[in-house]
């Protein structure tokens, strides 16, 4: 067809036709049409030439130009598109590097095979300015719920029609054996929108904890209105959940407007759940009080927390360990992911010969260092004293309330202790010697005998050696392998060194031997310090 003799209004009724059909800018379509037409006259007069098309927005004329770039004589490559300076002066009166000259070429009769190759090019540019609409539409939706209907089934995969667009909800990502059937309606959360190249992908879940957290908002107006909060959820999809809830309002109470009146509101989530029991728990800034609650149906007995390393001990009675573990170890899995703390249960039982244990172990380290018998070595330890610093360093009156014990007897232990001590630091300074530890290492303040011959058995013998030391080497820490946390041992971490303390001496440690200017180490501290406030 000749655009000559086509009805030129036509184009514009057509882009404006297939722009209000797909939803997008009239203005792409004729953006694709133009470059359609361009590629055309390409393919007619020469694909080296730089042919552009413009269709008038009012009258749909379409104009056909040529453009010649002026260029330098050097670089002169493509002779349909450039030309030199020299060549341009012909055309233009003063011509520059980089001027163009634009002159108008007829119009194309446009063949079969041309006609198909634009009608390639527009619908390609329009399904990217559909991908792009909906990417854009989509992309503020994550992290809410959606309403939609299952179009059909790809491996297991349910692919979601959502008004205008498609979304994915992936096999993982289902409750339990859920099946759906084409033209079913479904209710997902938006878990995550991407623009990939075959356009932009919306991943649906049902499993992820925030849909439930959604689904609780749209059933307790006090959560949509932020007078409760859900501070914490934990799922097990299909089976059980948890939620830890609060209320800033003294005359509201979380757990029961998250029930509802006999049940109603916590009915409806369970329903959309396929019958996922929910646990609602009162939400409390104390950790020990907040796990004791999140345990529950349990009773606990009492709670040891570990805040360092992110344990907590659980001790439980004997009848009520299995409640306490749950059906596969279900109610303290939850609990730990709903708290972010490993959770160790233990019987009143087993707590109980634990520390019969340590009580033992203590006793016989008093008897051997201090050279007492069993029963005062018992009276030491049931009032408190764990280690020999204790009993060596501790003021004098703290050994006086102990029973049978006057002021000569108090001096005398304190002797003891400090005489053993003193011949152990002695001891492990010689054998850290023997093992190579230069001086630089044995005066560094802040380290003790003990602790030079930890470091110097692994091979730290220097200064240069412990500062280039990590933080974790020295107080240990966790990292998480294959989705379990596993202890690092620290090579101080005996002796309480802890990470903060660390880091103070691994840099002072950089200070001493130059590699650390210190008044840039000021500077970094109080720029903290500064964030800190302005956070």
């Amino acid at each position: 067809m000749a655009i000559t003799s086509a009805n030129q209004l036509e184009l514009l009724q057509t882009a404006e036709a297939v722009a209000r059909e797909k939803m997008i800018d009239p203005g792409l379509v004729v953006d694709a049409m133009e470059e359609s037409l361009a590629r055309a006259a390409k393919s007619r007069y020469g694909a080296e030439m730089d042919i552009r098309v413009s269709i008038d927005r009012k009258t749909g004329k379409a104009t056909f130009t040529r453009v010649r770039t002026v260029v330098e004589d050097d670089e002169l490559e493509n002779y349909q598109a450039e030309m030199t300076v020299e060549q341009a002066k012909q055309y233009l009166e003063d011509p520059k590097v980089g001027d163009q000259y634009v002159e108008e070429i007829p119009p194309v009769e446009m063949g079969r095979i041309a006609a198909q190759s634009a009608k390639q090019v527009i619908l390609q540019k329009v399904r990217e300015a559909e991908r792009d609409r909906q990417y854009e539409e989509f992309k503020d939706r994550a992290g809410t719920i959606i309403n939609g209907v299952v179009k059909r089934e790809e491996y297991g995969n349910v692919i979601v029609d959502v008004g205008r667009g498609e979304a994915i909800l992936r096999r993982n990502e289902k409750i339990g054996r859920e099946a759906y059937r084409p033209n079913d309606r479904i209710r997902c959360y938006i878990k995550d929108v991407r623009r990939e190249a075959r356009g932009p992908q919306i991943f649906l879940s049902r499993t992820a904890p925030e849909f439930m957290a959604e689904l609780f908002k749209m059933e307790v107006p006090e959560i949509y209105d932020g007078i409760i909060e859900i501070k914490a959820v934990a799922r097990d999809p299909g089976s059980r959940a948890k939620i830890a809830v609060v209320s800033y309002d003294g005359g509201i109470d979380p757990v029961g407007a998250c029930v509802g009146m006999r049940g109603s509101r916590v009915q409806a989530v369970v329903n959309e759940l396929q019958g996922e029991k929910i646990d609602i728990i009162p939400w409390n800034e104390d950790v020990p009080t907040f796990l004791v609650n999140a345990l529950q149906p349990a009773e606990v007995s009492k709670v040891v927390l570990d805040e360092d390393a992110e344990r907590i001990e659980v001790v439980v009675p004997d009848e009520q360990l299995s409640l306490a573990i749950g059906r596969r170890g279900q109610n303290v899995r939850l609990a730990s992911q709903l708290t972010g703390l490993d959770i160790d249960i233990m019987t009143e039982e087993e707590e109980s010969a634990r520390r019969q244990k340590e009580f033992e172990e203590r006793t016989q380290l008093f008897m051997d260092t201090l050279d007492l018998d069993e029963f005062f070595a018992q009276l030491l330890v049931a009032e408190g004293f764990t280690n020999l610093e204790e009993v060596g360093y501790v003021e004098l009156d703290e050994l006086l309330v102990i029973d049978g014990v006057d002021d000569d007897t108090a001096k005398e232990l304190q002797a003891r202790a400090r005489d053993y001590l003193e011949a152990q630091s002695k001891a492990a300074l010689e054998h850290a010697r023997e093992l190579g530890v230069e001086d630089s290492l044995v005066e560094f303040e802040g380290l003790t005998p003990q602790m030079i011959e930890a470091l110097a058995e692994d091979g730290i013998k220097t200064l240069e050696d412990f500062a280039t030391c990590a933080d974790w080497e020295l107080a240990g820490g966790w990292t998480t392998v294959a989705g379990e946390r596993v202890k690092d041992e620290g090579l101080l971490e005996k002796f309480d060194v802890g990470l903060e303390e660390a880091q103070n001496m691994i840099m002072t440690a950089r200070v001493m031997l130059g590699w650390v200017d210190p008044t840039e180490l000021e500077s970094g501290d109080e720029e903290g310090e500064n964030e800190e406030v302005e956070a």
